[in-house]
């Protein structure tokens, strides 16, 4: 199922590909949108995870470097049935995290140092458990696919808007000239983005339910995340701003530049999913309180 959803997904986006290259210049434009999309789409499954990591200037951390770190993410992996991942820190205040790689065996995950200031020993196992649970079901692969084509989507629809074939005849294959580069670029890369929308929620949703499994608590996630959605509010992350297409990579929204939320949220209500997590530890008839203190 994993497969086949990445698959429809990419399917989506080279389609916006081809018709953004087809206002641009034609059924020429088309084919050249459909040799970039294939091209883009080959690239970032090879590429995309040491893309992303690169971006955020993610700096890889071992058990000597980081051994409280190290040992947790070891446990979480066992328990999740998983090979061990690569850890990365990201000098970033705002509390925040994320999972990458094309599958289990070259997944890594990347946590802001915010988040480890922020938060108790228990809070940070649901977060991890929370991007362990992504790996597992190769989320991972469908969210840095979809950050990186995304985003080249968003430059294809710049160049549609500068170049898009200012004063030459659509019935004789060329672009839409000014105007319809300027819709081009309004319209694509919001395209773009309800593609992404259109299955972030539910694997949100799934991702919290497995991550609970994994770590047996899940209360140690629903407390992480109330405090990862006030710090993420409070804290700007200016990579995430800059590169809004990676947001729907972490595991709770990093940016702060958005309007329209109900409709263009990158992740569920936070509410709902403390809500969920919260019933689902009633039924497990767990109570225990989550240690307060900080990560250390």
């Amino acid at each position: 199922m994993p497969y086949v959803r990445t698959v429809l997904l990419l399917a989506a986006l080279t389609g916006i590909f081809l018709v953004v290259g087809d206002l641009i210049a034609g059924r020429q434009g088309m084919i050249i949108a459909f040799l970039f999309a294939l091209g883009m789409n080959l690239f970032a499954y090879w590429n995309s995870d040491r893309m992303v990591l690169s971006m955020y200037g993610a700096r890889e951390v071992d058990e000597a470097s980081a051994p409280q770190l190290y040992a947790l993410v070891r446990d979480l992996a066992v328990r999740a049935g998983l090979p061990m991942p690569k850890i990365y820190m990201i000098e970033n205040d705002q509390p925040n995290a994320f999972a990458t790689g094309r599958d289990p065996q070259h997944a890594a995950v990347a946590v802001n140092t915010g988040l480890m200031r922020l938060l108790s020993p228990e809070e940070v196992a649901g977060v991890l458990a929370h991007e362990l649970s992504h790996v597992r079901h190769r989320d991972t692969l469908t969210m840095t696919m979809t950050a990186v084509i995304a985003g080249a989507i968003g430059m294809l629809a710049n160049f549609a808007f500068f170049f898009g074939g200012v004063g030459r005849d659509r019935r004789e294959g060329g672009g839409l000239g000014a105007l319809g580069g300027l819709l081009v670029m309004l319209f694509a890369p919001l395209a773009a983005t309800l593609v992404q929308l259109a299955i972030s929620r539910t694997r949100e949703y799934e991702a919290d339910r497995k991550g609970a499994e994994i770590s047996g608590h899940p209360l140690w996630l629903a407390s992480a995340l109330s405090k990862l959605e006030r710090g993420a509010r409070a804290i700007d992350n200016p990579i995430a701003e800059g590169h809004p297409a990676t947001a729907h990579m972490f595991i709770v929204n990093p940016l702060h530049r958005y309007t329209m939320a109900s409709l263009f949220a990158t992740h569920p209500p936070i509410e709902e999913r403390i809500r969920r997590l919260e019933a689902m530890a009633a039924a497990q008839g767990q109570e225990m309180p989550v240690r307060q203190g900080p990560w250390g």
